[in-house]
């Protein structure tokens, strides 16, 4: 017979009174971690602190705060003192590390009609980030005037749960490609170089000229979803059928020239 043995952590992060939710590492600060919780707090770690207690436990660096139920965070790809907050109140925040104070955003917008669930910044545009809500919208903001929204990406009739750009690692990769999950069983794939194009009345009932592919392999809530770092164009979509799929796309759907994140985004720098 095997022996048993015990699983341990190696920390317990401490900080939260409720249930956590998203959760983000630092690209460029090794060890620094944020989550989102319920209780309304966004706790900062830092793994590799020399603050460990014992039975293994790192209370939070530093706790942020907000009104209601905060539901993902995103640290900034290019810049390590910049992350970004949705939750219940409705709002797209972003926070500066480098400020003293843990209540106040640096930035905050009302960005959709109901919660929103999922923030992203885009891999390669350090100024695009996208978030997803309960009102089934896709918003996409330039984090330098986020008075207004740039875009707004419709067609999925649930609630948006999950966000994830095309990895900047994979082979032909596109940084204009945005995959989402819904309530509605679907993975919508976006590429938002055409936004704006022109399209014939048969493809217009189809849906909106950015909208690529529809998955519709599921037949629950799509909670999850990633793209493979190595196989151009392939997906994992996790649902609440208890199914987790791969898929693939041809290559005859997604055909065409590259086209710069920059050029469908404003040139204001205010």
């Amino acid at each position: 017979m095997g022996v048993e043995k015990t699983s341990r952590p190696e920390l317990r992060l401490v900080g939260h009174k409720k249930e956590g939710y998203g959760i983000s590492w630092n690209q460029h600060e090794k060890g620094h971690l944020i989550s989102a919780s319920e209780d309304g707090s966004i706790c900062m770690w830092d793994i590799n602190a020399n603050t460990v207690e014992e039975n293994r436990v790192l209370q939070a660096l530093r706790i942020f705060n907000t009104e209601q139920v905060v539901e993902d965070v995103d640290w900034h790809p290019k810049h390590s003192y910049m992350f970004a907050s949705v939750g219940d109140d409705r709002r797209l925040m972003l926070w500066d590390t480098r400020e003293s104070s843990n209540n106040t955003a640096s930035k905050s917008v009302l960005a959709h009609s109901s919660e929103v669930n999922c923030v992203k910044f885009n891999p390669k545009s350090e100024y695009l980030v996208a978030t997803g809500s309960t009102d089934t919208t896709i918003a996409l903001w330039d984090i330098r005037k986020i008075s207004s929204k740039l875009h707004t990406l419709e067609t999925h009739t649930g609630e948006i749960l999950q966000l994830e750009w095309m990895s900047s690692t994979q082979p032909t990769a596109s940084p204009t490609i945005l995959a989402s999950s819904s309530g509605d069983r679907r993975v919508n794939v976006w590429d938002i170089s055409r936004i704006g194009d022109e399209q014939s009345v048969e493809d217009a009932a189809d849906g909106p000229p950015e909208l690529l592919f529809v998955h519709g392999g599921h037949t629950s809530r799509v909670c999850d979803i990633s793209w493979n770092f190595n196989e151009p164009w392939t997906m994992c979509s996790v649902a609440e059928d208890n199914v987790v799929q791969v898929w693939q796309m041809s290559s005859n759907i997604y055909g065409g020239g590259d086209q710069l994140v920059e050029d469908r985004m404003v040139t204001d720098d205010q």
